[in-house]
């Protein structure tokens, strides 16, 4: 004789402890059932319907199904919204220091219990019309013309691609035969008299500082007699670098190799 199984043997309690039918319905005591995926989901009141009531009627989803109800009597394409005017906070700073309040925490109060809103001016209330849009104006990219099937037949689209090709080839050959053409008479530079033609040594540019610190940020004393001088003993320190000790160049000299 087969016995039912308990329905609360895969609860919390188990088959043993206090029952109550809620356990069967609540997520948290219910656990999962070797071979079955877990069902999860909630029970529906009878006669529930999803989706939002209407405006005007409270049919919902059901009457939806039906058709829409025309609601809306105006000739316009959509209707029309009236635009919020923005609060005056001028005039409430105004009323809240008539009543004596001067602090921000009581200017924050006396903004949460008042209202104050702005006059609309004429233009304003111009901008709020609703745009009309004509009867036939129609919405999206409007369609590409067909094909001509004569011209796919005849591959008059490689023609002329092959054309156009020939063309640009002329026209770069004419460009480089310009190029190449050379004056009799004429001496050319090449590449080793172009390398043994002196160049002029430009002086690099400096190094980018603030203005200010280029104008007054000047060193307070100038232990070089000149400029002159001051290149020269730089010159001998940088070819006397090769010899001494350190990154720097600045430590012992080194002692000679035999």
């Amino acid at each position: 004789m087969a016995t039912t199984a308990n329905p609360f043997s895969l609860t919390a309690a188990g088959d043993l402890g206090k029952h109550r039918e809620s356990m069967l319905a609540n997520e948290l005591l219910l656990r999962n059932q070797l071979g079955e995926p877990r069902r999860r989901g909630v029970t529906l009141p009878d006669g529930f319907t999803y989706g939002q009531p209407n405006a005007g009627r409270d049919g919902g989803a059901n009457e939806a199904l039906h058709g829409w109800p025309t609601l809306s009597t105006t000739s316009l394409p959509f209707p029309r919204k009236d635009k919020k005017v923005d609060r005056d906070f001028m005039g409430l700073n105004k009323a809240a220091i008539g009543s004596g309040l001067v602090t921000a925490s009581e200017n924050y109060e006396f903004r949460a219990t008042h209202d104050v809103r702005r006059k609309m001016s004429g233009d304003d209330k111009q901008r709020i019309r609703t745009r009309r849009i004509p009867p036939t104006m129609v919405f999206g990219i409007s369609t590409r013309p067909s094909t001509p099937i004569f011209d796919l037949l005849e591959h008059k689209y490689q023609d002329k691609w092959l054309q156009s090709r020939r063309q640009q080839e002329l026209t770069n050959r004419q460009e480089n035969t310009k190029v190449c053409k050379k004056t009799p008479g004429k001496v050319y530079d090449t590449r080793a008299t172009l390398l043994r033609t002196y160049q002029y040594p430009v002086d690099p540019a400096p190094l980018w500082q603030m203005p200010r610190f280029a104008r007054n940020a000047k060193p307070a004393l100038q232990t070089f007699r000149s400029a002159r001088a001051r290149r020269s003993a730089y010159s001998h320190f940088e070819s006397d670098q090769i010899s001494r000790q350190g990154a720097l160049g600045h430590g012992v000299y080194e002692a000679a190799v035999n």
